[in-house]
């Protein structure tokens, strides 16, 4: 089984910076993702990598801004979050695959953490 534990979150002024940390135990874990919530849907994409760290694919809304890595070594993947602004504040969650290839979609993710709360005060 699988365990994803997420850290990093807190509390940030608009404008501040933040790095979400989400460490893998249980098997190495290739394709990796961040998703957070969004009004009056389910969690939507922010970032994700593949096993390999060679293909990346950001939301919109946070490109340019936040930057998605991965140490496999570790088993660990990272969020930098820069610029954060109040409409970034969500309950962020990572999310693993078994496959290697990076997507996009929620439902295409096999395991799952229990989310980190970022908040972003004006």
């Amino acid at each position: 089984q699988v365990q994803l534990v997420e850290s990093g979150g807190g509390l940030v002024q608009a404008g501040g910076s933040l790095r979400l940390a989400c460490a893998a135990s249980g098997r190495t874990i290739n394709a990796m993702g961040w998703f957070r919530p969004a009004p009056g849907k389910q969690r939507v994409f922010v970032a994700t990598i593949s096993g390999s760290g060679s293909t990346i694919y950001y939301a919109d809304s946070v490109k340019g801004r936040f930057t998605i890595s991965k140490d496999s070594a570790e088993n660990t993947m990272y969020l930098q979050m820069n610029s954060l602004k109040p409409e970034d504040t969500a309950v962020y969650y990572c999310a693993a695959r078994r496959s290697a290839i990076a997507r996009t979609v929620e439902n295409e993710y096999d395991y799952w953490g229990q989310g980190t709360q970022v908040t972003v005060s004006s």
